[in-house]
């Protein structure tokens, strides 16, 4: 069964950096596109960036300059760096995964459990 498993949210004042990690296990053969996206409280969830298997990425405005994606094929493990956080990117943070083909059969999408990312001014 597959799993994607994310690690790294906290606790973090304005200004400052966390890293995201999202690691796919569950005898993976291959996933297209791997990325983050967020849900604030009250709002609908969204896009924050993705990344191709080939490595083209895609942010929101809101993060351009600030946040980075990156990702390791071998490891099966999206990274996602944020520097300048901002109180307005306190959200939970869900890791997502698209055209996953492993030894349970094909997934179009599938969602990690999220981990929190809070931003204090």
């Amino acid at each position: 069964q597959v799993q994607l498993v994310e690690s790294g949210g906290g606790l973090v004042q304005a200004g400052g950096s966390l890293r995201l990690f999202c690691a796919a296990s569950g005898r993976i053969f291959s996933m297209n596109a791997m990325g983050w996206y967020r849900q604030a409280p009250g709002k609908q969830r969204e896009l924050v960036a993705t990344i191709s298997r080939g490595g083209s990425t895609n942010y929101a405005d809101s993060v351009k300059g600030r946040f980075t994606i990156s990702r390791d094929n071998v490891k099966n493990t999206v990274y996602l760096q944020m520097n300048s956080l901002k109180p307005e990117d306190t959200a939970v943070y869900y890791c997502n995964a698209r055209d996953i083909w492993s030894a349970a059969g094909h997934l179009d999408d599938y969602w990690g459990q999220g981990t929190q990312v809070s931003v204090s001014s």
